[in-house]
């Protein structure tokens, strides 16, 4: 059985994977097809970027980013540019601390090290004591790591859902809240209160979101500040870095240095 659904197993599995061939956890360039595991799935990265698409919308995981799918979620997944990850498997009867839907948590030093301990035992039937209390710590950490900003959920109405797909074909697109309204067959007025009941964001934060899921992409395959810049409509790659600095904190350049490090 897959360790995703070996609910007899120990609470917390965690397993360590690379772009071996022969790798338990295979990661490298791929996609995968929509399913459902009946352990809680904890993923991260340590290079490149994976992005999960649930029925909830979509998650970005840049490296040091670990992305939360509780037991039985339904989803999609896509590695790009990914030579080593991990992923943490929790039986839904240790799940209690965590959140009931898929989220984007941060990995600091300690986490990362404890997954890479516990990965050394990751088809043990039975924990010796000392490791039953190292994987106690680590959930603890699970449960109480930071919540990322790398979410884009999508609005259940067809209508709106029109709209947000295609702002994600095309991010850099101007057309106003009027304009994608109209091209929606809603009101300006509706199509604002369906974006803000259904994804907790104004269309002008949705919008903006979409626009860093897509620079988070590009800049992960190495596209230039001023080429992703320019596909999302800003004058100048400055405009650009300032937005990015706003929503992470930093530039893109020290974003994505800082993980790969």
């Amino acid at each position: 059985m897959e360790l995703t659904d070996w609910l007899d197993g120990p609470a917390l599995i965690a397993v360590s994977g690379s772009a071996a061939f022969d790798a338990e956890f295979p990661v490298g360039d791929h996609e995968t097809e929509w399913h459902s595991h009946r352990r809680g799935q904890l993923i991260c990265v340590d290079s490149g970027l994976a992005h999960i698409r649930t029925p909830q919308g979509s998650w970005l995981l840049p490296p040091r980013r670990a992305g939360w799918i509780p037991p039985g979620e339904q989803h999609w997944g896509s590695m790009s540019g990914v030579l080593s990850a991990w992923s943490v498997l929790i039986a839904p009867s240790a799940c209690g601390g965590l959140p009931d839907r898929p989220r984007v948590i941060g990995v600091d030093e300690l986490m990362h090290a404890l997954v890479l301990r516990a990965a050394a035992w990751a088809r043990a039937e039975r924990l010796t004591p000392e490791q039953a209390r190292l994987t106690t710590v680590l959930l603890d950490e699970i449960c109480a790591a930071p919540r990322e900003p790398l979410h884009l959920p999508m609005p259940r109405d067809r209508r709106a859902q029109k709209i947000a797909k295609g702002l994600l074909v095309n991010p850099g697109d101007t057309r106003t809240l009027e304009d994608w309204a109209a091209f929606a067959g809603l009101s300006p007025r509706t199509a604002r209160r369906l974006f803000l009941a259904e994804t907790g964001m104004s269309f002008a934060e949705w919008r903006q979101q979409a626009r860093l899921v897509h620079s988070l992409e590009r800049l992960a395959q190495g596209d230039t500040v001023g080429d992703v810049a320019d596909s999302l409509g800003y004058a100048t790659a400055s405009n650009f870095i300032a937005m990015f600095r706003r929503a992470f904190g930093e530039t893109p350049a020290r974003y994505f240095a800082r993980r790969r490090g």
